[in-house]
């Protein structure tokens, strides 16, 4: 038999793992994970698609969300990232300061990420969000960013979500091909899936004809 200090031991750093195994449950319970949302600005056309998956903690809860829509009368498309009530939350909010400010899509994303950051109650909201006019896109954040794709020669693109990253990656190569806006997205969203667990490819794709063509 082992000493009684040793099973002493042995049994204080099992009740130690237990306790620190129920701690971290209790303080850290299953989150939403969710998405991948993709932005490409191309030859005079703005393209947001975003997929469908929503999952809790190892479990796919939904496979079709809706996580790319239209504001402003069809004026603007967006897509978020995060948790689905605090995105509704803050597409209101800009629908709200659209109306406020029309056609002023940057004015109003600044007036929205000043509330955003500030407010006791939106403050708390977990979300990221891409949007777009015929003009501008933009990506928004809860830390206060009103940010603009860097533009090449090719195009722009943004993406966001846990699978924003290889989205990202797949459409700055694809931007330099002859690809269509359109078909980028749909590609790059693709590969996305392919790597991002939190991401499938039931999309939703939405498009804005720009009126001043990128180069």
């Amino acid at each position: 038999m082992p000493p009684a200090w040793i099973s002493h031991r042995n049994a204080l750093s099992d009740g130690l793992l237990r306790s620190s195994s129920l701690s971290t449950t209790d303080q850290d319970p299953p989150r939403m994970h969710a998405t991948t949302i993709l932005m490409v600005r191309r030859g005079g056309r703005v393209v947001i698609g975003g997929d469908g998956q929503v999952s809790l903690g190892q479990t796919i809860v939904k496979g079709n969300a809706r996580k790319v829509r239209r504001l402003a009368k069809g004026a603007v498309i967006g897509g978020f990232a995060g948790a689905t009530a605090d995105a509704f939350t803050l597409f209101e909010r800009l629908e709200a300061k659209l109306e406020q400010y029309p056609g002023q899509l940057t004015r109003a994303c600044v007036e929205l990420t000043k509330d955003w950051r500030t407010d006791r109650y939106l403050r708390r909201l977990e979300a990221m969000m891409l949007v777009a006019d015929r003009e501008v896109s933009l990506l928004l954040s809860g830390a206060g960013d009103v940010l603009e794709p860097e533009l090449s020669p090719h195009g722009s693109v943004m993406a966001i979500g846990s699978g924003g990253n290889f989205a990202l990656a797949a459409a700055r190569a694809l931007i330099e091909t002859e690809m269509e806006a359109e078909t980028i997205v749909r590609r790059s969203l693709a590969i996305a899936a392919e790597i991002c667990v939190y991401t499938n490819g039931n999309l939703v794709i939405e498009t804005l004809e720009a009126e001043t063509p990128t180069p």
